[in-house]
């Protein structure tokens, strides 16, 4: 009978409860859609929202004795929420699930919880994210979409988040502000809601003779700025190898120490006289020149 290593089986189980993740979360993306794209254009102006991925849990308390009523929201703006672990499947939001309200009784002296409701608020399959621009502040005004919710048998709310996101020097936690009619706020504020890049699209025109205004003729520029730091860079870093292998090589062979590390020694002296020996070769050949045209020679 062979014995099964049980360190060799529990890392295989780990490793297949993380692919059974991953490969629930991909099927869920492809077959309902990609999330809300954290790099939105709104009228022509760019924002960068890549700051805010990941989840965000908030929520607010009621105090009822002898229990308590709990408000739990659960929201990633930029992908899909996982789920949440040690909870039964019943009492989770289903999968491709952006923002789901958790509904929770409570009990102080039993310590246990009941969760009463489950509300997808915002679902990728119906996600339809709008966005406009704060009216009171520099900003942005998310609202991204989720499927109807029965608040009783014969009554079906749509649901949805309402994240109004501020422009701010430093980010703050967000706020949940209120569940009403179906949609949950949130307030919050980033420095990715204000302005990133704004995007000026080309006019009919453009394209012509005669160009803008700081390039009257249309010439094509050529930045070379880059390109000459690039060859620095290079001739550098080869001239630094140079000076590496070449001390390496004298020390191994030679047995070389101090200033005998330098490769090809003899070469470096020389050059300082080298460079002397030019400059006094060119200075002799202007000379004559300059000399001559000061006027007439003495006889």
């Amino acid at each position: 009978m062979m014995l099964r290593n049980p360190v060799s089986s529990t890392l295989s189980q780990a490793f297949s409860a993380v692919f059974l993740l991953a490969t629930l979360s991909g099927v869920a993306a492809q077959e309902y859609g990609a999330p809300f794209d954290c790099e939105p254009i709104v009228d022509g102006v760019r924002y960068d929202l890549t700051g805010l991925k990941g989840l965000q849990l908030l929520g607010w308390e009621v105090h009822s004795p002898p229990s308590k009523f709990i408000d739990e929201l659960r929201f990633d703006l930029c992908g899909i929420l996982q789920p949440v672990g040690g909870r039964s499947s019943e009492d989770q939001c289903p999968s491709g699930t952006v923002a789901c309200l958790t509904k929770i009784n409570r009990k102080s002296s039993e310590g246990t919880d009941r969760i009463t409701a489950v509300i997808p608020v915002a679902h990728i399959s119906s996600l339809d994210p709008e966005i406009s621009h704060l009216s009171a502040s520099e900003g942005l005004s998310i609202v991204l979409h989720g499927p109807s919710y029965p608040s009783s048998p014969s009554t079906l709310i749509p649901q949805s988040l309402k994240v109004n996101l501020a422009c701010a020097e430093s980010s703050s936690n967000p706020l949940l502000v209120s569940y009403e009619h179906g949609q949950v706020t949130v307030e919050w504020s980033s420095r990715g809601a204000c302005k990133a890049h704004e995007e000026h699209p080309s006019l009919p025109g453009d394209d012509k003779e005669g160009g803008s205004e700081e390039n009257p003729g249309n010439v094509p520029i050529e930045h070379v700025g880059s390109g000459l730091g690039f060859f620095f860079l290079i001739l550098l870093l080869a001239f630094c190898a140079y000076a590496a292998l070449g001390a390496y090589h004298n020390y191994s062979v030679y047995g070389a120490r101090g200033l005998d590390l330098i490769p090809h020694r003899d070469f470096w002296r020389e050059v300082p006289y080298l460079l002397q020996d030019v400059v006094h070769h060119l200075c002799s050949n202007v000379r004559p020149r300059q000399s001559g045209r000061r006027g007439y020679v003495t006889v």
